[in-house]
């Protein structure tokens, strides 16, 4: 990955907002005290809206775009005269969030605000940035919560909207959001170009451990010219009172579901381990009250909850469960399995208990299978996992199997850290 001239733009408003060109401002210091964070849409209306002044305003959002009051953003701007917003975009499962995983809203008019709502899901390049020229905007805001998790899609919409509005000659603002699972670091297999897809553009870690306005910073920095020819003019609005060790519990914001089975703060702790049980043929608690926490398969025993109880795992206990999923695998039908239960999220590792886990169930559970189209390793960025947990490699042998992509991605990394 090569690293850009780096350049430090003036901000229109300095306490807020961290003006980046190309992805590669020197991270400038964020307050961090006591109190509860401040997102970077609450230091953006603190200012008057003086970042966008005098233009013609696009935002791409979901439900998780709220103040701290629990108001959608987009409503607030709407009702608000110093802000000229003109058009929203929405992402998978929709801007209103009425769409299940793999589906999305299409256009529409607002109800509540009668602005026109564009459907961004899926859709990249030009096409997208057709999208963008033909609502006339003039810059383009991203405000969505991230689950941390390279898999999680909404980090790439970010990205192909980024990518678009660098072809439609747009400018683009990120305001910024806590990661869940904190800032701490980054873990697991680095993704190999190809495997790219929506489930992971470029190559980043599975656990990215960054903030949406980094990956913005490290996307306009290492990826976007590539593909757009050119960086996007990109600022960022950080956070006020986060500070790379906050898990979101912590932060006294409000918790919204990124997505309809993304319900809890605990979800999102689990998510970038367990979420690759949708590689197998094993339930990832789709259809249940606690998706990625519980696991199983109809014909599994109590013979996995104790292989993994043995594996004694730092930060994490798991417990033999039962369920019947209202949808997705096994739907109506009882599972055996196991519940995954954080008890110190500092010690927790998400990416090496999942594999573990996987490890485990293929070892305990005869019945054991990877999707046939080899999903697993869209999920983890290459084959390494699939195979080494076939040939019967154990947990921390499949780990340092990508230790050297991850200290390269983790030096990357480290050039667009913002707290």
């Amino acid at each position: 990955m090569s690293l850009s001239r780096r350049s430090l733009l003036a901000a229109g408003a300095a306490s807020t907002a961290v003006a980046v060109s190309g992805g590669q401002a020197a991270a400038a210091p964020s307050a961090s005290g006591s109190g509860p964070v401040r997102t970077g849409f609450a230091r953006l209306a603190a200012d008057g809206y003086a970042l966008l002044s005098g233009r013609k305003v696009g935002v791409v959002t979901n439900p998780t775009g709220i103040t701290d009051d629990v108001e959608h953003i987009v409503d607030v701007m709407h009702a608000d005269d110093r802000v000229r917003l003109t058009a929203v975009f929405g992402p998978e499962h929709g801007f209103r969030g009425t769409a299940q995983a793999g589906g999305s809203e299409g256009f529409y008019e607002d109800p509540a605000t009668g602005l026109p709502v564009y459907d961004t899901y899926l859709t990249s390049g030009q096409k997208l940035a057709d999208i963008f020229t033909r609502s006339g905007v003039d810059v383009v805001v991203f405000d969505i919560q991230d689950a941390g998790a390279r898999f999680y899609t909404y980090i790439w919409t970010l990205y192909d909207c980024m990518v678009a509005a660098a072809l439609a000659g747009k400018d683009f603002v990120v305001l910024d959001r806590p990661n869940p699972g904190s800032g701490r670091g980054a873990y697991g297999p680095v993704m190999h170009p190809e495997f790219a897809t929506f489930v992971g553009r470029k190559a980043i870690s599975q656990q990215h451990g960054m903030t949406v306005a980094e990956l913005a910073r490290l996307f306009n920095g290492e990826f976007v010219p590539a593909e757009a020819g050119r960086s996007v003019p990109l600022q960022v609005v950080t956070m006020g009172n986060w500070n790379r060790a906050q898990f979101f519990d912590s932060t006294g914001l409000p918790w919204v579901l990124p997505s309809p089975n993304m319900p809890t703060p605990d979800t999102a702790l689990v998510y970038p381990g367990t979420c690759l049980f949708e590689g197998t043929n094993l339930s990832e608690g789709r259809g249940t009250t606690r998706p990625f926490e519980l696991l199983g398969a109809e014909g599994i025993g109590r013979e996995w909850a104790a292989a993994a109880k043995a594996l004694d795992l730092p930060g994490v206990r798991f417990r033999e469960a039962y369920f019947a999923p209202t949808f997705s695998k096994f739907q109506g039908k009882t599972c055996g399995g196991v519940q995954v239960h954080v008890e110190n999220a500092r010690e927790y590792d998400p990416v090496r208990t999942g594999i573990a886990l996987l490890v485990t169930a293929k070892r305990s559970w005869s019945g054991f299978a990877w999707r046939s189209d080899n999903w697993i390793d869209k999920l983890t960025g290459s084959t390494l996992v699939r195979t080494m947990i076939n040939a019967g490699a154990e947990p921390d042998e499949v780990v340092a199997g990508w230790a050297d992509e991850l200290a390269a991605f983790r030096a990357v990394r480290q050039r667009y850290l913002l707290y």
